[in-house]
């Protein structure tokens, strides 16, 4: 669709949901100003909306508050933010419109990467309150593909099925494909010669390079990068196959703003700023500018080459403000820990923490350790804080960790941990 009647599309869209909202949620008719005229009337009379008044909302009347545009009794999903960054979690509930349109994010992003209706896939997560995965599961199902119920699984069983089964196409997080490899290792199984995974689907957090070629030639399939929010309620972009780490934002189902951390103005293409998200199709839970925490780099579509009107994110997600934290001056994430960490054959698994020693902020990594040919144990912290030392600029403390003493998340992984005087953080 031309640009411009895809401006207009959702014009329509926008304006439409903005009546819904005034109509039928109490938080909204509060927030919302009426008789608003354009995008750039849109962007400047309407606050941003962050987590902690939607959380403000929902204490009013739990579980959902004063947020729903819909009596929850019409609600047929029900599900709720992680809550990894220790916040309490938000709540969602959708109608069985609003879960069609969820799916159809889904399939958009997995037509895009290459998914049809004869492949078998596997979604590799524990069904639960978090919607996560869910939204796959369904788009599967829809696209005609055969899907292999992988909920509940040890990751040994999920290694066999994949082998058995010659499945093609597998939804996870990076931390657990991670897993997987480490697991298909003891289990003396090659992925990339014994399995037929050919599409990779590694999303809902930051992964670094690194980890993006492990997996690749662990299981010699290509790995995409897709995003959603349970707030937002489905996928709002997912990675071209033209382009690598080209995200192309949905944009029929939500406008996307960047603006700058500090001053929230808008940033052009090309510099990087936080995501600022409207929704346009979901009726149960609405989101009109909100303040995301993503930290994106956006590119006109025109850069992609692939055809499609779309805007892309260059590299998806870089990271989130909330996840940066400064230790002596330097500004460190979790995902420049893993590509350094990563990059040691022998790291099995590793946990970081962030601690006050003797008054100085100090970054102590546990590392868990596998044997590889050439590899020298002994020797592995010292090379571990020499190479923090040359990509970050400072010194860490590395230690080894027993084996199987660190945690393994099938979902979004814990291992940056901030044990530091809140005082102390920023």
């Amino acid at each position: 669709m031309p640009r411009a009647e895809l401006e207009a599309w959702q014009w329509r869209k926008l304006q439409r949901s903005l009546r819904h909202a005034r109509s039928h949620s109490p938080f909204w008719r509060e927030r919302l100003p009426d008789e608003i005229t354009s995008m750039e009337d849109y962007a400047a009379r309407v606050p941003l909306l962050y987590k902690s008044d939607l959380l403000a909302a929902e204490q009013q009347a739990p579980p959902y508050g004063t947020w729903p545009s819909i009596d929850p009794v019409r609600g047929v999903r029900h599900h709720q933010t992680s809550g990894t960054s220790g916040n309490p979690p938000v709540r969602t509930i959708d109608t069985a419109g609003d879960w069609t349109w969820s799916t159809d994010t889904f399939c958009t992003s997995l037509y895009a990467m290459g998914v049809r209706p004869h492949h078998k896939g596997m979604v590799a997560f524990g069904y639960g309150l978090f919607m996560g995965f869910w939204g796959m599961h369904y788009a599967l199902e829809r696209m005609g593909c055969t899907l292999v119920p992988a909920g509940g699984l040890d990751s040994r069983t999920r290694i066999q099925l994949l082998v058995d089964y010659g499945i093609e196409v597998v939804g996870l997080t990076p931390s657990y494909a991670m897993r997987l490899i480490e697991t298909a290792r003891e289990m003396g199984i090659d992925l990339a010669k014994e399995a037929n995974v050919k599409i990779i689907l590694a999303g809902a957090e930051p992964r670094s390079n690194f980890t993006t070629r492990t997996i690749e030639e662990a299981f010699g399939a290509r790995v995409f990068n897709a995003a959603g929010t349970t707030e937002f309620g489905g996928v709002f972009m997912f990675e071209c196959p033209s382009r690598r780490n080209a995200c192309h934002i949905i944009e029929p189902s939500v406008i996307e703003e960047v603006l700058h951390p500090e001053t929230k103005q808008p940033v052009g293409y090309g510099e990087e700023g936080v995501r600022v998200t409207t929704g346009l199709a979901r009726e149960g839970m609405q989101l009109f500018r909100h303040w995301t925490e993503d930290l994106v780099v956006k590119r006109p579509w025109s850069a992609c080459g692939c055809g499609r009107t779309w805007d892309f994110y260059d590299g998806g997600i870089i990271r989130r403000v909330d996840d940066m934290r400064k230790i002596r001056g330097v500004s460190v994430t979790p995902v420049m820990v893993e590509d350094v960490v990563r990059a040691f054959d022998e790291v099995s698994e590793f946990k970081t923490s962030i601690r006050t020693v003797r008054g100085l902020d100090t970054i102590h990594i546990d590392v868990e350790t596998r044997s590889v040919p050439g590899g020298e144990t002994a020797t592995l912290p010292g090379r571990i804080a020499e190479q923090f030392k040359r990509e970050i600029g400072m010194h860490p403390e590395v230690e080894i960790a027993a084996a199987g003493s660190l945690p393994r998340q099938e979902w979004k992984a814990a291992r940056f941990h901030d044990e530091r005087p809140l005082v102390s953080q920023h």
